[in-house]
This record gives C-alpha cells, structure tokens and sequence, in this order.
C-alpha cells in the first residue's frame, strides 16, 4: 500500500480547481503499473513522487495522463510539491527543487505555491496550413485572431489571442476538427469585469489525442506558455491573474508574474483525499 493524495489546485473553493491524484514513494513502480492507475483515475494528470536522481532536486515526479508521460506540465507541478511538502518532505533551500522530465523546475513557497516556468520548446508563429486548423477547430473566422504562436513548454500548446474575455467564453469548439490539436485561448475582462471576478483574463485550453477531445478545467503549463509569450510582447502586463474553467463549472484562478526575464506561476492547492493505495 502506498500513501496517496488528491488535490484541488488553482481554487481554495471545495471541488472548483483541477484535481490531481498523487502516490508518494513510487519508486517500486513500473511504467505500465503508472500508466495502468492513470488511466483508472481518468484526471487530466496522475503523479508520482520518487526519490531524486539529481542531487540538486528535492523529489522528483512523474507526469501521466490517460494516454501517455509528459516532461512536464503546471497544475500537477504545484499539486505534487503541495502533496510532497504535506506528506512531510523538507526542502533544503527556501525554494523546492522539483525534477521532472523537462529538468529541474523552481517552485516557491510563498506567497502561495508557484513554479518558475520552464523554457519554451517550442515558440514563434504557426504555419498558415496550421493557422488555417486551428481557426477552423475552434469556430472562429481568422479575423477574430489578434495573434497566434507556439508556447510549447512539453504538452504541445499553440496560444492564441482573441482579444476579449467575451469572445473566449463564447467559443464552441469543433470536437471533430480537433484531431491530435492542442490549442489554448486568451481574451482579456474589462475593468469593472476584472473588479468583479477577481481576474484579469479568461483562458480556456481544448486538446485531442485523436482518441478523445477534453477541456481542460484549469491549466499550469498553458498559462505559464501564456503569460510568457504574450508579457514578452507587451501584449498583457507583467502580472495578472487568469481565470479558467468557467465554461464547464469550475473557477480556477491562476497568478502569472513575471520577474525580469523569469515568469512565475501560482495558486491555491488544497488537498481532498487521503488514503493509501494498492497497486
């Protein structure tokens, strides 16, 4: 039996954030065992904390979703070190060194948990032939788009602009057109909206793996794409705070920062579930 943990990240409200399942001490553990259990979880992602290999890092995790590992992604990277740090893990600096498969990753403590977003994999503008899927996945016209670009930091993301808040709560998405696509979107609330929900923007994430299409209800690694892209143009200021999952009833909040030519990303995580697991 191994000790587990489900979290709620991006919301301090009971069951409005984006859950997380989380074994500790998964060392044991195979790959097909891991694979096995996320698909069983059904979450966006399923983690396991591991003993480092790096001696820089504090831990280390291991990123599934229902289809497959990643290198990284955002609200597991938050939940995980929220789940490390609960379970009685003690960093050796002010700042945990998290290691994943896109290297080592920075997450503070303070004000809330918040990680420093890795590179880009990938950035710059799409292809028109890409531009073209994209605009048609999503049901928009072309003159909607303000901007489009990779922010490719290990899921896949391309990012695109649509100038308002209302006009990204508006989107309906074509499942069909989706295909293997993984496409996040940005608009930005008026003052007085902003006043209200306490978010500067709203966001929403679509992906398909050409087996299932999902919105994702809050998401790290979109937003950490985001806010460097879109900060790095002038596009957006260098901190604000997002909302996502509205569409599909949740209320994540996430606050992007960023710091000279480092952006950071935090939020609220809340553990749910305790228990142990037999795998």
């Amino acid at each position: 039996m191994l000790p587990f943990r489900q979290v709620d990240v991006f919301s301090a409200e009971p069951w409005l954030g984006n859950p997380l399942a989380v074994v500790h001490d998964a060392d044991r553990l195979t790959d097909e065992q891991m694979a096995r259990f996320a698909r069983w979880t059904n979450l966006s992602e399923t983690t396991f904390l591991c003993a480092p290999t790096d001696p820089a890092a504090d831990y280390r995790v291991r990123i599934w979703t229902t289809t497959g590992e990643l290198p990284f992604a955002g609200h597991p990277t938050i939940g995980s070190a929220h789940a490390w740090l609960e379970a009685g893990g003690v960093p050796r600096g002010d700042v945990l060194v998290q290691e994943c498969g896109a290297g080592l990753v920075d997450v503070r403590r303070s004000p809330r948990l918040g990680f420093s977003a890795p590179p880009l994999r990938r950035s710059g503008p799409v292809d028109g032939d890409l531009r073209a899927r994209i605009v048609r996945a999503l049901g928009v016209t072309d003159d909607a788009v303000q901007d489009m670009a990779w922010i490719d930091n290990g899921p896949g993301w391309v990012g695109v602009d649509l100038g308002a808040a209302e006009s990204v709560v508006a989107v309906v998405p074509d499942v069909a057109a989706f295909t293997d696509l993984k496409v996040t979107v940005l608009g930005r609330w008026g003052t007085a909206t902003t006043a209200e929900l306490g978010a500067d923007v709203e966001v929403r994430a679509f992906y398909a793996d050409g087996r299932e299409f999902g919105e994702d209800p809050v998401t790290g690694s979109a937003n950490a794409g985001l806010a460097q892209w879109l900060v790095g143009t002038g596009a957006l200021p260098s901190s604000y705070t997002s909302r996502q999952g509205s569409v599909i009833g949740r209320e994540g909040r996430v606050r992007l920062e960023a710091v000279d030519d480092q952006v950071w990303v935090s939020g609220d995580a809340v553990t749910r579930i305790v228990g142990e697991v037999d795998l």
